[in-house]
């Protein structure tokens, strides 16, 4: 018995075969999306990822600021890098900082360490005549200072005297310092700072460095020290993001960060958002989303009616 099939429908095979042409084409962007978007990654790592500081492209010099764009800012005046004030402040002295005259100084090996001795006079007896008075002792008390590519140790010799006119003991007290109590200088200080926001050098290295050096120090010390240094830096952070904030035209954006704890071997993502002025000011608050709250927030404009704010993502 024979079966006879029926003719072949021209239209079918056509559709048949579009098919498989679609399919194939298909196929082809998906692979050439997937190839791009590699190199795309790839070009994210080098610009964002760890070896970040190798790649960031120099400074165009046609690339005008929001000022030198508006065209309506006064020059702004070259700042003296001579001099630096620096206000008192009044903090409950750390323990255990061997900044007291009793203390010994032990943190630091005076075989290794050079040790700067500055002799501090004693105004009591600026106006006596030698006759008039007796040194019966002196006191000594350390910072520690740094200098440019080396760390020294500042001594001060404070002379006891006694008058024998009143037979009194007179002293006089150690320099103050930015951190009441603290045997860390201000040039100290500002190189930690420095050092670790600028140069990007992490704590556990500056202190490795110090270990190296000579110095018998902890590195929860210096974590205090940041700490307090960032307490002193406040005032000036805010009236600086005042400053951004009285600008007509501001520049603003969001970098994530892993900051805290999200649960068993996971970091919380938290967000920085440089924010850019007219006179070259950045400051960079932090907040713990992208909401749009968040930027109200930063630049004040919660409460001020009729506020429009335009935020274009790229």
């Amino acid at each position: 018995m024979s079966t006879t099939l029926p003719p072949r429908d021209p239209a079918a095979d056509s559709a048949v075969l579009d098919v498989q042409q679609l399919t194939a084409l298909v196929q082809r962007q998906a692979d050439l999306i997937e190839a791009q978007q590699r190199q795309i990654d790839w070009f994210k790592r080098q610009l964002f990822g760890r070896k970040s500081e190798r790649f960031v492209p120099p400074p165009d010099p046609q690339q005008l600021h929001l000022g030198q764009l508006l065209g309506e800012l006064p020059a702004t005046p070259a700042a003296d890098e001579s001099t630096s004030e620096v206000g008192p402040h009044k903090r409950r002295k750390p323990r255990g900082d061997f900044a007291d005259d009793s203390a010994p100084a032990s943190f630091f090996d005076e075989t290794k360490v050079p040790v700067h001795t500055i002799e501090v006079a004693n105004p009591e007896a600026q106006a006596l005549a030698p006759g008039q008075y007796e040194v019966i002792g002196e006191k000594v008390s350390y910072r520690l200072a740094q200098r440019p590519g080396a760390y020294v140790v500042l001594k001060y010799v404070r002379p006891v005297i006694k008058r024998l006119d009143t037979l009194t003991l007179h002293c006089p007290s150690a320099p103050e310092g930015v951190i009441d109590g603290s045997r860390a200088d201000v040039s100290f200080l500002a190189g930690l700072v420095l050092d670790k926001f600028a140069w990007h050098i992490p704590l556990y290295r500056q202190h490795q460095r110090l270990l190296d050096a000579g110095f018998k120090l902890s590195r929860g010390w210096l974590t205090q020290l940041v700490q307090q240094a960032a307490q002193l830096l406040q005032p000036i952070y805010e009236t600086q993001f005042d400053s951004i904030r009285l600008s007509r035209v501001k520049a603003m954006d969001e970098t994530p960060i892993k900051a805290g704890r999200a649960g068993v071997g996971k970091m919380r993502a938290g967000y920085f958002w440089p924010v850019y002025g007219e006179l070259d000011e950045v400051c960079f608050p932090y907040f713990e989303s992208r909401r749009h709250e968040h930027v109200q927030e930063a630049l004040g404009l919660c409460n001020v009616p009729g506020a429009v704010l335009l935020v274009r993502r790229v």
